[in-house]
């Protein structure tokens, strides 16, 4: 699944041990997508990532995230997970920037060869 939008805010890094002794880190960072009624979403980077993808507040990225949910204590708690971040990407999924010269389609003097 993906998910376009803007980064508005980045949270505290958190990290820890688990139960077998291993260390972990996990950094989250609030999405806002576009469209007439944008939403804020809570996307999580975990290990790694967080310096592969070197997100930063106020790019412009689409995320490729799992949803996840798990129970505790009678509760259930659903997390999204990026593991693929593209940076520069619309809501759908076009490049951001200037269009390409019109040069790049065809030359000029192509234009004498027209069947028209």
């Amino acid at each position: 699944m993906d998910l376009s939008g803007k980064i508005i805010s980045q949270l505290p890094e958190v990290s820890g041990s688990s139960k077998s002794g291993n260390a972990w880190r996990k950094q989250e960072y609030i999405v806002e997508t576009g469209g007439q009624y944008p939403k804020k979403v809570c996307v999580s980077l975990w290990g790694d990532k967080i310096d592969q993808f070197g997100l930063k507040v106020g790019e412009q990225v689409t995320l490729s995230i799992d949803v996840e949910s798990r129970e505790y204590n009678g509760r259930w708690y659903t997390e999204l997970k990026a593991y693929k971040a593209e940076r520069g990407q619309g809501a759908a999924g076009m490049p951001v920037g200037p269009p390409p010269d019109v040069d790049t389609f065809y030359e000029a003097a192509d234009e004498d060869k027209l069947p028209f």
